[in-house]
């Protein structure tokens, strides 16, 4: 049975309540491909039971897997390479050479799902940064999910992850073979620390950071939860710090606390107040 417009606006006002995440019209395909599985699991031969029991009474426990259910964890290694590179050239070295000083490095992955960016960036800094194998290096990585957290936290990826974007180089150097596909290694996996995070929540205990990367993740939010967390990431980004969106993704419209780093050709954005004067 195809789930009707009221069921579908329901689980739809829950996702969002929840997580923020705006399915909109359209997606009833991905809802039911998704959750009937869950339904199922419940004794529930279709999703207007699982309605229906919403309805009657809050769970809790199925709200949460719902959610989760419904989150997008699409990444790999290096995705869109180009901000990797710009990391790596631009980035990175103004960083370094503003850091003299503290010998302290921030990046926040926002968004991590299942660890793979987080474990790029960490990469990308062992191998083109060994003179910051003294600094203190913090690389933290968020996700609302937390079967994607647990699997980041394993480090743990099929063959088929590991051909998407991870150079064999790296994965010969990082990554040692299991049984369940490659592991990448006790070291790197005790340098990233994930943490559960709505992006609606408040930020301040995250601490303020070089860097942040929060890419492919605002498209699925509503303008005026766009607005929110980018605020709120800017204040959690230090005054000379970048941010680093999805190529589809932009402040346009959506904040005036961020202006964009024309030199780059990636989604590269830095706080405005860096170029106010006093």
């Amino acid at each position: 049975m195809t789930i009707d417009s009221n069921d579908y606006d329901f689980l739809s006002a829950l996702v969002a309540r929840r997580s923020g995440l705006a399915l909109g019209s359209g997606k009833e395909y991905l809802l039911e491909a998704r959750l009937i599985p869950i339904a199922n699991s419940l004794g529930m031969p279709s999703l207007v039971e699982l309605v229906r029991h919403l309805r009657i009474r809050r769970d809790e426990n199925l709200e949460a897997t719902i959610t989760e259910a419904m989150t997008t964890n699409e990444t790999l290694f290096f995705r869109d390479k180009t901000p990797f590179d710009e990391l790596k050239e631009r980035i990175l070295p103004e960083l370094i050479a503003n850091r003299q000083t503290s010998r302290r490095l921030r990046i926040w992955s926002a968004a991590a799902s299942t660890g793979q960016e987080a474990y790029s960036l960490l990469m990308t800094i062992r191998e083109s940064f060994p003179q910051l194998s003294t600094w203190r290096i913090e690389v933290i990585g968020t996700d609302i999910s937390q079967q994607a957290l647990s699997k980041a936290r394993q480090g743990t990826y099929s063959q088929f992850e590991v051909q998407r974007g991870l150079p064999i180089q790296l994965l010969v150097k990082y990554f040692q073979q299991v049984p369940e596909g490659w592991q990448i290694s006790q070291d790197l996996r005790n340098a990233v620390t994930f943490k559960p995070l709505n992006l609606l929540e408040n930020l301040s205990s995250l601490g303020e950071f070089d860097i942040i990367f929060c890419r492919n993740v605002l498209i699925y939010f509503e303008q005026a939860n766009k607005t929110t967390i980018l605020d709120r990431m800017e204040r959690q980004l230090r005054p000379d710090g970048y941010l680093v969106l999805g190529a589809a993704e932009t402040v346009l419209g959506v904040t005036n606390r961020f202006q964009r780093v024309r030199s780059c050709k990636s989604a590269v954005y830095a706080p405005s107040r860096q170029f106010q004067t006093v």
